[in-house]
């Protein structure tokens, strides 16, 4: 490899790992714009208002009770007095990688009686939900393992005859709720109306990892849109729309339509700094004596690639790493099958690090073999060097002959790094966005390899070092053993170019300070595997 392909390849490497730590996603800022109102549907001919007073809505709202819904998978909270989710707890997740954390809560709102899902009508036509005064059946519900579904139905009635039937069907062992709505017109007026579902959700403060994505995302005519949380402010789509969603890290928010229906999704900033996703139908249009059903499912859980392939909503189209989706999907479902036998995700790096180094042993054994090919050429290579050091153009050139006449090819020696890069990225967007790896132990100290490992804390700050502060023992291992890896390459004519490669572990090991241990220790296996076949090729060659 000539000097200025190695340096271009390189600095390209070392250029975007500096870009990713210090221009990855910032915490969203929340700009007070404010609410835009609620646009009001006109009123068709022998149409009118059919909901009681606000008053006595809002009276009957405040002697109901909260409702628990309690499955093996989660712990709801529901409203008494209408369809509204105002707490939902995972039981496999918690807050942090603590064992006695509480458990990950998904509604995150300004006050504790707002509410993380609600339904209602965009118009006058039908009250909206949050006022009207719904009757409920049962005080709550309990699923265990094997336990039959079970609804939880909100029913509300006019004067006029209008009966409104909301209800949630609860799975023991699923994410998933099947929510149906029903309107039933008993009365003698056209209710021309669009039923509205909200998804409300307070953004936290935090920094996010490079390709973690929080905002409104949604399938629009097959195309995955997704808007980050600091640029929603007022956001309108329409067409195909099967699915809307808010997405945090992890986890995700959904709204899946039944119907292949032209369908409506909003994004709002609030002023509080909430944002509100509407998912709109088209009008209803239910005619005197007639009755409609709208069917939809709510997904509340991990974003988890085999659990929303499994509902057949297309979700599963919301886990996306970007440009690297292509090798990031088979490499996640190769760790989940490693895992299944394994049960530790880091042994399953460990053992994909492997698989991946046999599937590229013949490109690196010729690799190698090139490499020592060059080293048995470096005295002429120094001659040329040395005759034409005054004309650059002319000792290329000459180079290049030398190169076609011994017939080596001079990137030979760049193929397995150019090979494993792309894999390294691929994991690098993995490892903070995948459920699979969120809070996964490997040994010891290390028990969460989605975050950077320490070993001890120290009470004072490191320079570039994110928190926590302490030893980064396997980033330290990885240095060592990239410097150990150089001092077996052979080396470069070139010496300015051999003291370059030599600083290459200092400058990962500060870049790798703060990455995801389950990063580091792919690299790091990686590294002792290359060094392993490095030694095996030297004696077979030299």
């Amino acid at each position: 490899m000539d000097k200025r392909t190695l340096l271009a390849l390189v600095l390209s490497f070392i250029v975007f790992l500096v870009w990713s730590l210090l221009f990855g996603p910032k915490p969203a800022e929340k700009p007070p714009t404010p609410e835009q109102e609620q646009v009001q549907q006109p009123v068709p001919e022998r149409t009118k208002p059919l909901g009681p007073q606000k008053e006595l809505m809002l009276e009957a709202e405040a002697r109901a009770a909260d409702i628990t819904v309690d499955t093996e998978l989660y712990s709801a909270l529901f409203s008494g007095s209408g369809p509204m989710i105002k707490g939902f707890k995972l039981k496999k997740y918690r807050s942090t990688v603590e064992k006695d954390s509480p458990l990950k809560e998904l509604i995150h709102v300004n006050n504790k009686d707002g509410y993380g899902f609600n339904l209602g009508f965009a118009g006058q036509n039908i009250p909206n939900s949050t006022w009207a005064a719904f009757t409920v059946q049962k005080e709550g519900i309990v699923l265990a393992r094997g336990d039959q579904p079970e609804e939880l139905v909100y029913e509300w009635v006019s004067p006029q005859g209008v009966r409104i039937q909301t209800r949630f069907l609860f799975h023991a062992e699923k994410y998933a709720i099947d929510l149906t709505v029903m309107v039933n017109n008993g009365s003698e007026y056209v209710i021309d109306d669009a039923l509205s579902l909200h998804l409300a959700h307070l953004p936290r403060a935090t920094k996010k990892a490079y390709g973690v994505f929080e905002g409104m995302a949604l399938l629009l005519d097959d195309k995955l849109k997704q808007i980050k949380a600091g640029k929603i402010e007022e956001k309108r789509f329409q067409g195909q729309i099967p699915w809307v969603a808010y997405e945090e890290p992890y986890f995700m928010l959904a709204i899946a339509n039944e119907n292949n229906t032209t369908l409506t999704a909003k994004g709002t900033t609030l002023p509080n700094g909430e944002i509100r996703i509407s998912y709109l139908t088209p009008s209803l249009n239910v005619k005197p004596l007639e009755r409609i059903t709208e069917n939809f499912t709510l997904y509340l859980g991990p974003r988890d690639l085999y659990v929303l392939k499994g509902l057949k909503k297309k979700l599963e189209k919301a886990i996306n790493f970007g440009w690297f989706d292509i090798i990031a999907k088979p490499l996640l479902v190769t760790l989940r099958f490693f895992n299944k036998y394994v049960s530790n995700y880091g042994i399953s790096i460990i053992l994909l690090t492997v698989l991946v180094k046999i599937l590229f042993w013949p490109l690196t054994r010729k690799s190698y073999q090139s490499m020592k090919e060059m080293r048995k050429l470096q005295p002429m290579m120094a001659k040329i060097r040395e005759k034409y050091k005054n004309n650059k153009q002319e000792m290329q050139k000459q180079l290049m002959s030398l190169y076609k006449t011994y017939k080596i090819n001079p990137m030979g020696g760049c193929l397995p790094m150019l090979v494993q890069i792309p894999v390294f990225f691929a994991f690098y967007r993995i490892l903070p966005s995948s459920i699979e790896l969120r809070h996964a132990p490997f040994v010891l100290w290390i028990n969460d390899l989605s975050a950077p490992e320490r070993l001890w804390s120290f009470p004072f700050k490191v320079p570039f070092m994110a928190p926590p502060y302490g030893i980064p023992v396997l980033t330290l291992l990885m240095g060592a053993s990239m410097f150990l890896q150089q001092k077996m390459t052979p080396s470069p004519g070139d010496p300015a170019q051999a003291k370059m490669m030599m600083l290459l572990p200092i400058v990962f090991t500060f870049l790798f300070i703060n990455f995801p241990s389950g990063l580091v220790l792919y690299w790091l296996v990686n590294n002792l595997l290359s060094i392993a076949q490095q030694y095996r090729i030297n004696r077979q060659v030299g």
